[in-house]
């Protein structure tokens, strides 16, 4: 059951609302801290201060970790309309324009980073110039309870209870080849053409054979005499002409020198995506407006709009 007060009725200390709405919309204490350019053991006792004043507990502690309580999310939604109130008074006063800055930094793998998100970044730049995005590239999972991204763009559904998900579309991935290898070697007509072709071998060889084995096609090493565990230096090697590579549609749509030449009987392989955040980072309004931008951009058929 939520949580309900009638905020209205309570005395605020606007200092201590301020360290309150600071802490989660930076995600920690530290942070918000640095933020408010506060100790953060002042910061720490008037976020204390405010809870013994309303009589409820805001955040759960857990070591360093804070977690919103059911009261806390409750007094949010209202305190950050004080806070919004606040900042047009301020801004009126001064003449500016309602700004959001700093810093969100987003994992994703080398093809994602190096094919997707330039597209992502660019209407960004447009719709909010004050916000810096460190890109965090790697095939690896970051881990976003350590504070290693904000924001991580995973091929697996997160299985960690404090971080929420959002399914994107799946996107097939496909075999393609360049003009210049097929003149080479031909287009093949069925699966069994493709049995002395050379592929691009990506990350583990024994695991694509498997996979690729599951969807129609049968290999052995001998078929991958290139082989490199960078995304990106594989989809080249396709691209320049050296062999048939495997690659989901949002990267092959944006690379028209190269054809799609899945022969009948290979299954499309379906590669699953998760954008995922921290439950706390997610009510951070930068962090936010990054991650519905990325889902935004993401449309029906798994292309970017």
């Amino acid at each position: 059951m939520r949580f309900c007060m009638d905020w209205r009725s309570v005395s605020f200390d606007w200092n201590q609302v301020r360290a309150f709405l600071a802490t989660v919309e930076e995600g920690s204490l530290s942070a918000a801290s640095r933020a408010l350019g506060q100790a953060q053991p002042t910061l720490g006792r008037q976020v204390s201060a405010l809870e013994a004043a309303l009589g409820v507990t805001l955040f759960d502690r857990v070591g360093k970790s804070l977690t919103l309580t059911p009261s806390g999310v409750d007094l949010l939604e209202h305190v950050r309309e004080m806070g919004e109130a606040a900042t047009r008074i301020s801004l009126a006063a001064t003449g500016h324009s309602q700004q959001i800055a700093g810093k969100v930094k987003i994992s994703a793998s080398d093809a994602t980073a190096a094919y997707l998100l330039p597209r992502v970044l660019a209407e960004l730049r447009n719709r909010a110039p004050d916000i810096t995005v460190e890109i965090v590239t790697s095939n690896a999972l970051s881990d976003l309870r350590r504070r290693e991204a904000d924001i991580a763009i995973r091929h697996i559904r997160p299985t960690e209870p404090d971080l929420v998900a959002l399914k994107l579309p799946d996107t097939p991935a496909h075999l393609y080849a360049a003009p210049a290898y097929l003149a080479r070697f031909g287009r093949p007509r069925t699966v069994s053409d493709l049995a002395d072709a050379a592929f691009i071998g990506m990350d583990r060889v024994e695991l694509m054979i498997e996979i690729l084995h599951q969807h129609g096609l049968t290999l052995t090493p001998a078929n991958f005499p290139l082989l490199s565990a960078n995304t990106v230096t594989c989809w080249e090697l396709v691209k320049q002409g050296l062999g048939i590579g495997i690659m989901s549609n949002w990267v092959a749509e944006l690379s028209p020198e190269v054809e799609r030449i899945d022969p009948p009987g290979f299954l499309p392989i379906p590669v699953p995506n998760w954008l995922t955040t921290h439950r706390e980072l997610h009510t951070s309004r930068r962090i936010r407006l990054v991650f519905d931008l990325l889902a935004e951009m993401i449309g029906d058929k798994g292309a970017l709009r």
